[in-house]
């Protein structure tokens, strides 16, 4: 596991002519969230904007910010393995009852 990041959203912010429907009937809002190396003086680093067209980009348009979090919980990553795998036996145990 990576990261558990808690964080809110302005809905006031929210483009609602950029939110999508799904073949199935559900709608989606695409979002950019951004983890910052460095926490600000709130303990925040993680900022959420509203995603944005290629065009957009390219264009310079400004990012629609919509709202910021944190990181709660950072999991370890696991390096690769380098010593000799250990080969899978066949599991026998005759004390199960089943």
């Amino acid at each position: 596991m990576g990261s558990l990041i808690s964080a809110s959203i302005d809905l006031s912010k929210i483009d609602k002519a950029k939110i999508t429907e799904g073949k199935n009937g559900a709608k989606y809002y695409n979002i950019l969230i951004s983890v910052n190396d460095e926490k600000n003086q709130f303990g925040q680093d993680v900022s959420i904007y509203e995603n944005q067209s290629k065009e957009d980009r390219d264009g310079g348009v400004k990012k629609n910010y919509l709202g910021n979090g944190k990181t709660i919980w950072a999991g370890q990553v696991l390096k690769k393995q380098t010593s000799a795998p250990v080969e899978n036996t066949p599991y026998n145990n005759d004390d199960l009852p089943f």
